[in-house]
């Protein structure tokens, strides 16, 4: 993988450290879950310290629940290992200034086991895993994530102390694509766009989407791990924004019972010269290339939902005419289709249009790629397009529920082919936690329809 050019470079790091205006650096590295977890460090230490051998965190980060608890059934971390650390290596490429935080830069960390070897079930490895096997094939992945976030008026803190009920959404009915609607918040909107510019994103456009409070920020595509880089950077930073504004935004995949917050992933691909591979004279436009690309992604798309939609939650957004896909399905342009191929030429790509605001994107992109290379490796044929509504045309349906999406993941011997045992059942185990606690919990739903009637 080539070597890129840090929006902040070590050296001038030094330098604004020495002048005292960094003082701080963030080191942290993508959790499960897709969340951004580590440490500040004084930015001298960092420097004469952590740069060159990096730093500690316990193992657990990569065996606890979405609440941080401690669970059962994770073969790389438990109370019978004794909950060891693993090694934080910062990797420089990452390296740049974060403007929400004063004086304060920030960079990813790769993590490592006591012997030096990556860990296997670290989102961010396993990305490089598949970025790897695609390099093998001569081919790189440019990838472009489109997350949607609602906003509320109410604080963080004051969402907690309310249950999260009863807040204020940033506007009151849909303005989708109205200049007036995202102009109400348009002042968190610019800090949020030119803040993130200041840390390297290559921002493109802001829009209102259809739930009250819901927008989006598009960010430029680029190399596949840069982009999870910065959709993990980016998240933190909105969220850490909205805070210092004094409102709150959600990238949940389903708040409430309107349109819930998407993350359409857009991927091509490109040869070593840096030339799109996707596109040539066959008919339709897609070379044979694409058509195994595209086939593959059809063939894993049920059992590689788990990766896509990995919470109880991600699966209520699958609606019937929601814009949010139930079929699995193939569709020029086409929206009601988990799959949507757009662009001509050289951008021509891709859309998969399963995962929600709380995918990881890391997990996601990985699994992109690895069903591209079982189409490819396998020469599998792309079936016809759907030419109308993919709701309504008979079509296999994805997964409907986390215990559905968890059991054909376990089950796939794509997935073991793919990613390793160690990784399908420590994914496996993660939607087992999840649909533990919420197997144990009551929920207002019941309270609302029980509690007097039945």
């Amino acid at each position: 993988m080539p070597v890129r050019t840090p929006a902040l470079a070590v050296e001038e790091l030094r330098t604004r450290v020495a002048s005292g205006e960094i003082d701080t650096v963030v080191l942290a590295f993508p959790d499960m879950q897709g969340r951004l977890q580590g440490k500040r460090f004084a930015a001298s230490f960092f420097l004469d310290e952590v740069l060159e051998h990096g730093t500690e965190g316990c193992n657990y980060l990569l065996a606890v629940d979405t609440e941080m608890n401690t669970v059962d059934g994770y073969e790389t971390a438990s109370w019978d290992r004794g909950y060891g650390d693993f090694a934080m290596h910062p990797d420089v490429s990452t390296l740049r200034r974060i403007r929400w935080h004063d004086g304060t830069a920030l960079l990813i960390a790769d993590l490592a086991g006591e012997d030096g070897s990556p860990v296997p079930v670290a989102p961010r490895q396993i990305l490089r895993r598949q970025l790897d096997r695609l390099a093998e094939h001569g081919l790189t992945a440019h990838v472009g994530t489109e997350l949607e976030f609602i906003v509320f008026k109410d604080t963080y803190e004051q969402a907690w102390d309310r249950d999260y009920r009863d807040l204020t959404p940033a506007n009151q009915y849909n303005i989708d694509y109205s200049v007036l609607g995202t102009g109400r918040i348009e002042p968190l909107l610019r800090r949020i766009r030119n803040e993130m510019a200041a840390a390297g994103l290559t921002v493109e456009s802001a829009k209102g989407e259809c739930n009250p409070g819901q927008h989006e920020i598009v960010f430029r595509y680029d190399e596949a791990l840069v982009t999870c880089d910065q959709h993990a950077i980016y998240k933190t930073g909105a969220k850490e924004i909205a805070s210092q504004e004094g409102v709150s935004l959600t990238f949940m995949a389903k708040y409430n019972e309107r349109e819930g917050n998407s993350c359409h992933i857009h991927l091509s691909l490109q040869d070593e010269q840096g030339h799109s591979v996707m596109a040539d004279a066959q008919p339709g436009g897609m070379s044979q290339l694409m058509r195994y690309f595209l086939a593959g992604q059809l063939a894993a798309l049920r059992e590689f939902s788990l990766l896509y939609a990995p919470n109880i939650n991600s699966y209520k957004r699958f609606q019937r005419g929601s814009f949010a896909p139930t079929a699995v399905a193939w569709g020029r342009d086409n929206r009601t289709c988990a799959l949507r191929v757009v662009g001509h030429g050289s951008s021509l790509r891709f859309e998969n249009r399963l995962p929600g605001g709380d995918v990881n994107p890391y997990l996601a992109v990985a699994g992109l790629i690895a069903a591209g290379l079982y189409g490819i490796e396998h020469r599998l044929d792309l079936p016809d397009p759907c030419e109308g509504n993919a709701y309504d045309a008979g079509y296999e349906q994805v997964p409907s529920t986390l215990r559905e999406a968890a059991d054909l993941w376990e089950s796939s011997s794509v997935a073991r082919e793919a990613f390793g045992q160690e990784v399908v059942a420590h994914y496996r185990n993660m939607a087992r936690v999840e649909l533990r606690a919420f197997d144990a919990a009551v929920t207002d739903w019941e309270l609302r329809r029980g509690f007097e009637r039945l």
